[in-house]
């Protein structure tokens, strides 16, 4: 099969290493949007009694979005209510439900530096303060995309409250306004859901995904000057949640989005698009991922399909009914896909959690199916994606159980941890600490470090 060439020469030559020797986490999921980190983090930890916790430092408002880390210092974003200090977040089927978040007062949405190994706060910067252009869904929070660095400069998303690029000294340098980004469900455009699209860098530019229900592009901005290089329009998509992902392979080098009725590869020179497909589930949450040199997508509202892509594919490669062979396509499957959390590709196995906690591990290669497990208690839901370091994988419910499983084709559960708080966001990987961030506050795990309940920074 011609897929099969393609595969082992990217293999071959020039993919980016699933492991980094470095252990910075400077985007959602980390290098390249992988979820896998270096080091050897804690698997057992108690936010009780402080065993293997560094530290924990208490957040103000109300964010989902994930820690990013470069060298000693971590970055992530909040919104802060005017009337109230910690705005509510429903979970579970009840957050499920589909309604907006009726809250009162005004925002101001922040951007926070803080020392990795101390925990304490270097600085905070404001990006916009005023009443939300659009609501939030009960389980999200005005502040879900996860900022992305370079190392010099700190991008910050805020939706429909613009993009905003600080230096790592909290020193603004520029904003985008790409106006109102209506982000809500396509068949009831009276709900309002919250934006919550990532933005990535790559080679001197920021790219964002920004698909809506008034707005469809993904847009290419110089991460100097914040200038607008280049807009990809994607007509007639709805309304997505997913971060983009950049691929580069000997020939190509292509940013690929999911979508409902535009998963796609765009030449990231040109802005053409490479190949498509469509028929997925029609509410995109999961971000691509570039794993043994195939393209992942899946999307499960309503369908759940896993698609495993092979980057030199062109044209419309959406697979007819039924059928499990088409060029492009190393294999998919209509089902074991997931709506929110975002697969994991580890060893040549796929691991996709859904949001009901149902794991369903691939051959990464073949699609044939290793083993289905639930994880944790069976009554969690899970919004958070997993991550990964060694032989670990972490899997954080939304109700703060936090299940870790070795990696491999049998199940074998290695520990369970509670944090004690609700958990929406994705935990991130630097060297030997695992960061969890709660409603409530950022931890900071590490072995060894026993920091009592009552010694945090306020």
């Amino acid at each position: 099969m011609q897929w099969l060439f393609t595969v082992l020469a990217c293999i071959a030559g020039l993919m980016p290493a699933a492991v980094h020797a470095d252990d910075n986490w400077p985007q959602f999921r980390g290098h390249a949007g992988s979820g896998i980190g270096s080091g050897d983090p804690p698997t057992e930890w108690n936010v009780d009694t402080g065993q293997n916790v560094e530290w924990k430092t208490a957040i103000p408002g109300l964010g989902h979005s994930c820690p990013i880390v470069w060298s000693n210092r971590v970055f992530l974003t909040t919104a802060v209510n005017s009337d109230t200090d910690k705005p509510s977040v429903e979970t579970g089927w009840v957050g499920g439900a589909g309604e907006s978040a009726n809250d009162t007062g005004e925002w101001t949405w922040q951007l926070l530096c803080l020392q990795l190994d101390t925990g304490k706060l270097i600085w905070t910067q404001s990006a916009h303060s005023g009443v939300p252009t659009i609501k939030r869904h009960l389980k999200a929070s005005h502040a879900n995309c996860t900022p992305a660095t370079d190392g010099e400069r700190v991008v910050a998303f805020f939706g429909s409250e613009g993009l905003h690029c600080f230096n790592r000294n909290g020193d603004l340098l520029w904003k985008q306004d790409f106006g109102r980004l209506h982000s809500g469900p396509y068949d009831q455009e009276d709900l309002e859901w919250g934006f919550a699209s990532s933005p990535i860098i790559h080679e001197g530019r920021v790219i964002v995904q920004c698909d809506c229900l008034n707005t469809n592009f993904v847009a290419i901005l110089d991460i100097e000057t914040g200038d607008e290089i280049r807009r990809i329009n994607r007509h007639g998509e709805v309304a997505t949640w997913s971060t983009p992902l950049v691929v580069i392979t000997e020939d190509r080098q292509q940013i690929v989005c999911n979508g409902y009725r535009q998963m796609a590869g765009y030449d990231l020179r040109t802005g053409k698009t490479l190949w498509h497909l469509n028929n997925g589930g029609d509410v995109p949450v999961p971000t691509p991922l570039f794993a043994s040199g195939l393209i992942y997508l899946t999307n499960g509202h309503g369908r759940s399909p896993i698609y495993a892509i092979t980057p030199a594919a062109n044209g419309d490669i959406t697979p007819p009914e039924k059928e499990t062979d088409n060029d492009g396509l190393a294999w998919w499957q209509p089902k074991n896909g997931a709506y929110m959390p975002t697969p994991l590709a580890h060893d040549g196995l796929l691991y996709t959690c859904n949001d009901n906690g149902r794991l369903a591990v691939h051959d990464g290669m073949t699609g044939n199916l290793v083993y289905r497990q639930r994880v944790g208690t069976g009554s969690r839901t899970f919004s958070a994606s997993a991550v990964a370091s060694g032989r670990h994988i972490y899997f954080a419910s939304e109700r703060g159980q936090v299940t870790v499983i070795e990696a491999g084709h049998t199940f074998r559960q290695v520990a369970s941890n509670e944090m004690d708080d609700v958990v929406m966001a994705t935990p991130a990987i630097t060297g030997d600490r695992l960061l969890i961030r709660t409603v409530q506050s950022l931890f900071c795990l590490k072995t060894g470090e026993d920091v009592p309940q009552d010694v945090q920074n306020e």
